[in-house]
C-alpha cells in the first residue's frame, strides 16, 4: 500500500503520510517487543502497519533509526511524562499489560526482547536503563541513592523478565494489581519517597 492519494490536497497528503508513519511506528513497537531487535523483520513491521517497505525506509531510513525513534517515543516520552515517585509503577503496569492497546508504551520490554544484539542497540538500551536508574535514584536521599536506583531497576526489569520473557507462573498470569501492591510495600524500604499509598489503582 503506498500512499494514498496524488489528487488530494496538500493537508490530505500530509495526514496520510502521518498516519503511515505512526502506523510504522506502532507496528515496530509492538514487533520489537514480541520478538527483539534482530528477529523483527522490516517486511513483517511494514506488513503489520498496512505499508510497504519504501514507505518505512523513506520515512526512517534504517531499520536502526526505526528503533531509536520507538525507544523515544516510548520509554523517554515516560521519562518526560510521569513523576519520578510513579515511575516504577508505571513501567511495571505497562509490562504487567501485556501489551495494551495502539500506542501502549512497550519500551522495556523491547528492551527485554533486544539486549544481547548488536553493540549499538546494546548501547541505546543501555542508555535508556541508565536514564531509568537516575530518575528512580531521586527516591532516596541515602548516599547509595544511586545503587538503589540501580537496585530498584533491576527489580523492574527481573520481573518483566520472569512474566514476558520466561512466562514463570504464578508470575506470569497473576492479577498486576496484586503484583503491584506487593511490590510497592517492598520497594518503599529501598526507596524512602515513594507515595505511602503504594499504588495509583
Amino acid at each position: 500500500m503506498g500512499e494514498t492519494s496524488q489528487h488530494g490536497t496538500d493537508g490530505t497528503c500530509r495526514r496520510d503520510a502521518q498516519g503511515t508513519r505512526r502506523r510504522l511506528l506502532d507496528a515496530a513497537a509492538e514487533l520489537f517487543a514480541e520478538r527483539g531487535y534482530e528477529r523483527a523483520t522490516v517486511r513483517d513491521i511494514a506488513a503489520r502497519a498496512g505499508a510497504n517497505q519504501a514507505l518505512l525506509f523513506r520515512y526512517f531510513g534504517t531499520k536502526k533509526a526505526l528503533f531509536g525513534e520507538v525507544m523515544a517515543r516510548g520509554g523517554q516520552e515516560q521519562l518526560r511524562t510521569t513523576p519520578a515517585d510513579r515511575l516504577f509503577e508505571v513501567a511495571l503496569r505497562g509490562m504487567l499489560a501485556g501489551g495494551g492497546g495502539p500506542g501502549a508504551d512497550r519500551s522495556l520490554e523491547v528492551c527485554l526482547r533486544s539486549i544481547g544484539g548488536s553493540d549499538e542497540i546494546a548501547d541505546a538500551l543501555r542508555g535508556l536503563g541508565e536514564e531509568y536508574a537516575e530518575v528512580l535514584a531521586t527516591l532516596s536521599a541515602s548516599d547509595d541513592g544511586g545503587l538503589r536506583g540501580d537496585l530498584a531497576l533491576s527489580w523492574l526489569l527481573g520481573i518483566g523478565l520472569m512474566r514476558v520473557v520466561v512466562g514463570k507462573e504464578p508470575l506470569a498470569s497473576a492479577d498486576p494489581d496484586t503484583v503491584c501492591t506487593l511490590t510497592a510495600g517492598a520497594l518503599r524500604h529501598l526507596l524512602e519517597h515513594l507515595p505511602a499509598d503504594g499504588t495509583t489503582g
